[in-house]
């Protein structure tokens, strides 16, 4: 069932984007003369569909659902009457050619950009971004960052959400340097500003790899305190096995005082199959206990602990001036998604080209099967974040497609723009040369980053 609802949750989230892909080479292809043969989603034999009696354009949806294509005309791929050639792809302009496939990843911004501006101008309450926790042993504690103090700025750029200042932290994965952080003061008679310097080694590799940005950092938001005493134990958990019981009050985990449940749960959780050695108050008695956290993966193949301890449910009240509600009008909004897309591109650029430089490991690359579980995790969440997960996937395809490589959009606008400056295109020898190295590093991306799927999933 789990595995239905996660292939019915990325149909739902990619199917859209794909068709929204192919219909901009489509619509463009038949404004600038050229005639569509076929527009299909999806690749391989073809499932269901049917043919224009106007167009005589087959529209399809084919059995592979991992993209879509829209065939045109064009005399490289079979014989064109002559009184047709003028509608064939390979006899325009290289400006109108250019223009066809360009309009597939331009598609896939749009979608990201207005995504974004939905999502801006949708009011929400938030956590305020004022420091609740610094982490020991982290790039804020070094830079012996203040609880209660705002952040309003991440290496020179403003910043109003926590999600915001998740985004710049992310961007500099797998660097060795300092990340400014501006803050302003906590005391009420004085708002002046401060810029901290806090430095980063190898950001979120390492051991840090698989925790987000913030945590790896060490600066969190305001968290509810709740007491560390044990509500509920699940009977065939680490907890229950090894000796603690419901009403323990837990004080010590190695040699970190314990003074709330997620202090706890966050040592727990990153120390899989690690020998924790637990002090509890029972009955106003010190008892000393061992427990090892059995090893879980969450929805992307992080490695986590889990003891299988729970805690009473109690009512969490957050604190006015942690709070903020956030609003924008549709003029700024707009304005906001223009700029959240521009960051998120270049970001996604920044980091493909650290995975290729090896300063963040090949294995943060994603396949098919994260993205359907993320689409599914985000259904789970609300739709705020199925427009979100939509918007960054739609982001993700528009940058891929632009990559200058031979097979995709990227490549063929190089080959066009040669074209355009030769007068004449590359001969057909190169061009498939071009073609070939390009599907064998496709390929290669794309056994890597199912593999890297797969090795999350056990």
């Amino acid at each position: 069932m789990t595995f239905l609802l996660t292939l019915l949750a990325a149909i739902f989230v990619l199917g859209p984007l794909i068709a929204l892909h192919e219909w901009g080479h489509y619509i463009v292809a038949r404004l600038c003369g050229v005639k569509v043969l076929t527009y299909s989603i999806g690749f391989g034999p073809k499932v269901f569909g049917w043919t224009s009696k106007k167009s005589g354009i087959d529209y399809r949806i084919s059995a592979l659902p991992l993209g879509g294509y829209v065939k045109m005309l064009d005399e490289r791929e079979g014989n064109v009457a002559k009184d047709e050639q003028h509608l064939a792809f390979n006899r325009q302009h290289p400006l109108k050619k250019i223009a066809i496939v360009a309009a597939g990843p331009i598609m896939n911004f749009v979608i990201a950009i207005a995504l974004f501006w939905v999502l801006f101008m949708t009011p929400s309450e938030q956590l305020a971004t004022k420091i609740g926790q610094v982490l020991p042993d982290t790039p804020a504690a070094m830079a012996q960052l203040p609880v209660g103090d705002k952040i309003v700025a991440i290496d020179g750029h403003d910043v109003q959400t926590w999600e915001g200042i998740n985004y710049r932290l992310a961007g500099r994965m797998g660097e060795t340097d300092n990340v400014s952080i501006t803050l302003q003061s906590n005391a009420q008679t004085n708002q002046s500003t401060k810029a901290y310097q806090a430095p980063v080694t190898q950001f979120m590799q390492g051991e840090a790899q698989g925790k987000d940005a913030l945590t790896s950092f060490g600066m969190l938001p305001w968290q509810p305190q709740i007491a560390p005493i044990v509500g509920g134990l699940a009977p065939e958990g680490a907890a229950s096995r090894q000796g603690l019981k419901v009403g323990d009050r837990i004080t010590a985990i190695d040699d970190t005082a314990i003074e709330d449940w997620i202090t706890a749960t966050r040592i727990i959780r990153d120390n899989p199959e690690t020998l924790l050695n637990f002090t509890v108050l029972r009955d106003d008695k010190s008892v000393q206990l061992q427990i090892m956290p059995q090893g879980k993966k969450d929805n992307l193949g992080n490695d986590y602990g889990q003891i299988g301890a729970m805690v009473d449910r109690t009512e969490i009240v957050i604190p006015d001036d942690y709070k903020t509600t956030v609003v924008y009008g549709p003029s700024e909004s707009l304005v906001k998604s223009f700029e959240k897309t521009e960051q998120l591109a270049v970001m996604t650029v920044s980091s493909m080209g650290k995975m290729l430089s090896g300063m963040i490991g090949l294995d943060n690359l994603s396949g098919p099967i994260t993205i359907a579980k993320v689409a599914k995790q985000s259904f789970d969440i609300s739709w705020q974040m199925v427009l979100s997960t939509a918007a960054l996937i739609s982001l993700s395809l528009a940058v891929l497609n632009l990559l200058p490589i031979p097979v995709l959009d990227g490549g063929h606008i190089v080959y066009h723009f040669i074209e355009l400056i030769r007068g004449k295109p590359l001969s057909e020898g190169v061009q498939m040369v071009g073609l070939n190295i390009g599907l064998l590093l496709l390929a290669g991306f794309m056994v890597l980053a199912i593999g890297n799927d797969i090795s999350r999933l056990f």
